[in-house]
């Protein structure tokens, strides 16, 4: 029987395995459909798509899990491709306005019902109280992450 210790050294690499996978699935998607992306590239299109006319580079950054020069680097990638352009907001020059582009729009549209149908395999099988139980146990760890420090 392995200990409460044994449990939690196993935790980081249980998660890392399969964080990879779900990666991984994501990345031979996007590579069948013919689509040259990452998946932040693509998470930060669906993101603008999902604020609509509303999207700024700052709502991006602030709701992305990548530091502000990550994120802006990502932006910037996805700005060279053509999959968005970069405006600033009307009567607001602090903020900027992100767009996608008709190819934007298309990259969506080609890989968006792929990356639905992969976020429903990930709770195949998976019973709605078990789902929220998995969520509320990595919310208590991420919290504890947050709030105590090591002794």
């Amino acid at each position: 029987m392995l200990s409460r210790i044994d449990e939690i050294q196993g935790m980081g690499f249980h998660l890392d395995l399969v964080l990879r996978k779900i990666q991984k699935a994501y990345l031979r998607k996007f590579d069948e459909l013919g689509v040259d992306t990452t998946i932040e590239q693509w998470v930060i299109l669906y993101q603008i798509h999902q604020l609509g006319d509303d999207a700024s580079q700052r709502d991006i950054v602030n709701e992305n899990f990548r530091n502000r020069a990550t994120t802006s680097r990502v932006i910037g990638g996805l700005e060279r491709k053509g999959w968005i352009s970069k405006t600033r907001f009307d009567g607001d020059q602090k903020r900027f306005k992100l767009e996608l582009t008709p190819k934007g729009q298309e990259i969506l549209d080609i890989t968006l019902p792929s990356a639905m149908a992969l976020r429903r395999l990930a709770v195949k099988n998976v019973e709605s109280s078990e789902f929220e139980t998995f969520l509320k146990v990595l919310d208590k760890i991420g919290d504890n992450y947050e709030t105590d420090q090591p002794q």
